[in-house]
This record gives C-alpha cells, structure tokens and sequence, in this order.
C-alpha cells in the first residue's frame, strides 16, 4: 500500500509539472476571457429571460473559467524585478477570483429565490471586481 501511495504522489507531481511547463499564454488568457465576457453575458440574459437555468449555466463556466486566469509566461519569466513584481500580482489575482466565484454563487442563489434586485446587485460587484483586476493589472 505504501508503494501504491508513494507512486500516485509522483504521478500526481508528474502530471502537475507537464501541466505547467505547458505554461499559460496569452492566447489561453484572451481565449478565459472570452469565455468570461460570454458567461457575464449569459447572465444578463438570464435575467431578461427570467430564466434561472441560464443564469446557472452562465455562473457556472464563469466560476470554471475564472480559477484558470493567471500570469502568462512572459510576465513569470520575465527578469527585471520591478516589472515582474507589477505584471505578477498573485495575491491579488487570487482575491478577485475568489471574490468572483462567491459573488457568483450568491447571484445564482439569489435569483433562484426569486430575489432578482440581489441577484442583480451581485452581478454588478461581480462586474466592478473585472474591472477592478483590469486597471489595476492589465493596465486599461
């Protein structure tokens, strides 16, 4: 049993690492969120629709799509530190995600309750924390 676990953790380090070195472009980013921006719009739709299955499928890949966001290589690889330090905030990426994911959860909750005013409260804070990583990080 002990070697049966010690070769699941070195398969499971394996596959984690090809996985990174695969690495996350900007094309992968571009194409997260595309999927973001279509997701948000879903919603929105759902709204008008009254339609609490599309604004669940709307929560869901904007929940699945946000986890994937991160750094691209070029900002991770780069060797000026400063730069590095700007392009590569982390800690903030992560909070806005999961920021994102609990607005998400709460909106679709909301709105399946019948409460369609919070449900459009949330999906306006979910808005403002898109907006909040793409002046603060992106740059826009």
């Amino acid at each position: 049993m002990e070697r049966f676990l010690r070769y699941i953790t070195m398969l499971t380090a394996a596959t984690t690492v090809l996985v990174m070195a695969e690495g996350y472009t900007q094309a992968d980013r571009i194409a997260d969120m595309q999927k973001m921006a279509q997701a948000m719009q879903d919603i929105q739709s759902g709204f008008f629709y009254n339609n609490v299955d599309i604004v669940k499928a709307g929560t869901k890949v904007l929940k699945n799509t946000i986890v994937n966001v991160r750094p691209i290589d070029s900002e991770v690889n780069n060797k000026d530190i400063y730069e590095k330090w700007l392009n590569n905030d982390l800690k903030m990426t992560h909070k806005i995600q999961k920021k994102i994911k609990k607005k998400a959860t709460v909106l679709e909750e909301r709105f399946a309750d019948g409460d369609a005013i919070q449900a459009l409260q949330e999906y306006s804070r979910i808005a403002q924390q898109c907006m909040k990583c793409h002046v603060r990080l992106r740059k826009w």
